[in-house]
């Protein structure tokens, strides 16, 4: 197949999903106050509303991800394209907060593998050393709904009202899941080798390699979303001062930011892999300078705002570069299950750190409708010290060979035995496995994340019951 033809049947139709589901995951920010005026939700309501969309977001990435594996991202995502379509209907015809939960709840539960299914077309259609320039640009035209969901939907909105821009959202999607169902190419799904089983989620998650990766482009990334999605615009209102159209403008240029990173991250790793540097070390650089920037605003050294802000957003795409490098770690037959049992790390982290903020910053009282600027500044340090112990670990890793290294050397000193002695010769006594590092660390920093699961739920479970939290969302938002 053409390159062209690749990128108008593969790679534009799966764009245009992940474009709606970025657009969606960001809409509810711009509508909250007409939900509130016309349909008197309260703080708190709207708080239950917008956390729904993440909560069925992460909990379908593991079931869906083996789905993705076993039919294909073509009939997998035409049918939940379908599914959201359904949900903005229900959301625009909602007359209640329960039908706007359910309608955003279907919505979620629709646009749950736009991202893992573009990445896996992507995978099965293009060229290994090709897949990180295109998911570069896979990113950012999806991340463009960042854009779309400021003031291009405002202009909707003050023409047709909400409702009318959700049964616009609607029959787009629809239209997304037909143009993927009669543009995207059948494709064989490849089968595992010497027909061994196809490669779990258990055998996954036991991966050494993956949680080497995993704590970092979780940590790095979630807290780039939450960010982006909710804390920068109380820190610019509170920290820096400004005032409505200026934390309008700044929140712009960070969608522009995310945007132009996906395809800037890619084209890096490209080029750079033909020099002989790893994707995963341009992960690790990338979200090392998010921190250095996030270490910037704490210390409130003397630097435009506008450029620490644009490097956090940007750390947002550094997605990637995590699922290329996923892409060399696993088989074929197993990336979306691979993709998944990562991104519900990412959801979750992003939720988490998003409602850990709050409690954090409520700790100070605020005063005149705002936060301390030490309120902002320890939640925000809170934040750099995992992502730094997060970067620690996996530079800590790099410096230990796997296990399957030692037991290619066993192989290779027992094969050179053989050849000198003869298969029935006493093997020497220096013929020794060499002694691999305990895997105590590891075991360890997998049983942290898969503790992000348990925090997601304690948080939303403090959130729901801590009005005060959900209020200063809805008032950030406006």
């Amino acid at each position: 197949m053409t390159r062209s033809r690749l990128v108008g049947c593969v790679l534009l139709p799966f764009a245009a999903g992940y474009y709606l589901s970025y657009l969606f995951r960001t809409i509810n920010a711009l509508i909250a106050t007409d939900l509130t005026a016309e349909l008197g939700l309260g703080a708190a309501d709207l708080g239950l509303l917008t956390s729904v969309y993440f909560l069925v977001f992460a909990a379908a990435q593991l079931p869906f991800g083996v789905l993705l594996d076993r039919h294909g991202p073509r009939t997998i995502q035409s049918v939940l394209l379908l599914l959201a379509s359904a949900g903005a209907l229900v959301f625009a015809l909602a007359d209640s907060l329960t039908g706007l939960i359910v309608g955003r709840a279907v919505i979620g539960l629709g646009v749950a593998l736009a991202l893992m299914a573009g990445f896996k077309a992507i995978v099965l259609w293009f060229p290994p050393e090709r897949v990180a320039l295109v998911n570069g640009w896979f990113v950012m035209l999806g991340a463009l709904g960042a854009v779309t969901a400021t003031a291009p939907a405002e202009v909707v909105v003050q023409v047709v009202g909400w409702r009318g821009l959700f049964a616009l959202l609607g029959g787009l999607s629809a239209v997304a899941a037909i143009l993927v169902l009669l543009l995207v190419p059948d494709c064989c799904l490849p089968k595992p080798k010497n027909g061994r089983r196809p490669l779990g989620l258990g055998a996954i998650y036991c991966d050494r390699r993956f949680w080497r990766l995993a704590p970092l482009s979780a940590l790095g990334v979630g807290t780039s979303w939450s960010l982006q999605g909710l804390w920068a615009a109380p820190w610019l209102k509170d920290v820096d001062g400004l005032d409505r159209g200026g934390v309008v403008h700044m929140l712009g240029i960070m969608a522009i930011a995310v945007s132009a990173s996906g395809l800037l991250l890619g084209l890096a790793a490209d080029r750079l892999r033909r020099h002989g540097i790893k994707t995963h070390q341009v992960l690790a650089a990338t979200l090392g300078v998010s921190m250095l920037a996030q270490m910037v605003l704490v210390l409130g050294w003397a630097v435009p705002a506008l450029l620490p802000w644009a490097l956090i957003a940007a750390a947002g795409a550094a997605t990637v570069l995590s699922y290329a490098t996923l892409a060399e770690y696993f088989p074929k037959e197993a990336s979306g299950r691979a993709n998944a049992a990562l991104n519900i790390l990412h959801v979750g982290s992003a939720f988490a750190i998003q409602c850990a903020t709050g409690l954090v910053i409520e700790q100070w009282p605020p005063v005149q409708d705002h936060y301390p600027v030490e309120a902002h500044r320890c939640a925000m340090a809170i934040m750099l010290m995992l992502q730094a112990v997060a970067l620690s670990w996996f530079c800590l890793a790099a410096r230990h060979k796997p296990l399957a290294h030692y037991r290619q050397t066993l192989q290779s000193q027992l094969a050179h035995y053989t050849r000198e002695h003869g298969s029935y010769g006493r093997a020497p006594s220096q013929l020794r496995m060499p002694v691999p590092v305990s895997s105590n660390g590891w075991r360890a920093a997998t049983v942290t994340a898969m503790l992000i699961s348990m925090v997601l739920l304690g948080c939303l479970t403090l959130a729901s019951g801590h009005a005060g939290i959900a209020a200063h969302v809805i008032q950030s938002s406006r």
